[in-house]
């Protein structure tokens, strides 16, 4: 069954609008704002899982839970290509859960940036985005990536703990679909 795009392009559309106009606390709160307004606007065409991957978007066929807690990541989707950036319409990652329908629903985006010197003990190229700052230096994830600087966003999926954790406990993996112990 084919979804039309058009309630989902209107509510970014609203979002952009909306967030742009809001009084800020501050500078960085207001750019924060219209950073996020950026990004709505950017991913909604991805809420739609085949343009994604149309874009470039490679999908791990496993959803990441949080090891250490509650919650998941669920199924990421990177584009290397867009590693380094800070532009808030082109992050590095999507991030989907099962939809219920045998389906995936778009819940966060992350920017993935490289540690310049590589050296975990360092951090003064920490980067920002919306106000904030990436998390890390970090360890690569798997053989090959680099120490890197990383940023969550969940966007289009609340996340109790925070719109800027790495972790959202309100996305599952459903049984099976997780990476199988080494």
């Amino acid at each position: 069954m084919a979804r039309s795009l058009t309630p989902v392009l209107t509510i970014a559309a609203s979002l952009t609008l909306a967030l742009a106009a809001a009084p800020a606390a501050g500078a960085d709160a207001g750019k924060g704002a219209a950073a996020r307004a950026v990004t709505y606007e950017a991913t909604a065409r991805f809420q739609h899982h085949p343009n994604a991957v149309k874009a470039g978007y490679v999908p791990d066929k496993y959803c990441v839970v949080n090891k250490e807690g509650p919650g998941a990541l669920g199924y990421p989707h990177f584009n290397h290509a867009l590693d380094n950036s800070v532009d808030p319409a082109k992050p590095a990652a999507l991030f989907y859960e099962d939809d219920g329908r045998g389906g995936k629903r778009l819940v966060g985006v992350q920017w993935l940036v490289y540690d310049r010197d590589q050296n975990l003990a360092t951090d003064d190229d920490r980067p920002r985005l919306f106000g904030t700052a990436f998390t890390g230096p970090q360890r690569g994830h798997f053989p090959g990536q680099p120490v890197h600087y990383a940023l969550h966003l969940w966007l289009w999926k609340k996340n109790p703990l925070g719109a800027f954790e790495t972790y959202n406990p309100a996305v599952t993996c459903l049984p099976g679909t997780t990476r199988p112990p080494k």
